[in-house]
């Protein structure tokens, strides 16, 4: 399955997956946003690989991020970055 979604801000975000047993298979995201850390996408699909595909409502699964998860911030353009000193 291909599903896309463009946020108010901008930002495009693109899913596909499989569904196997009525759970969501073979996850991945992209689009054009920027995600920091990147390892945040990581738990991310973590987060939807073997998800039920009827779940209308955030699981417990997705509601909150673990708490060892670093907090990520996503963004249209790329983040600026501070000349060194």
């Amino acid at each position: 399955m291909h599903g896309e979604y463009k946020t108010p801000g901008g930002k495009l975000v693109i899913a596909d997956f499989d569904v196997q047993n009525g759970c969501l298979a073979g996850v991945e995201v992209s689009g054009d946003f920027f995600l920091e850390p990147p390892k945040a996408l990581e738990g991310i699909i973590g987060a939807l690989e073997d998800a039920p595909r009827t779940s209308r409502r955030r699981s417990s699964r997705t509601a909150s991020a673990p708490p060892s998860a670093p907090r990520s911030r996503w963004w249209a353009s790329p983040p600026k970055r501070s000349p060194a000193p």
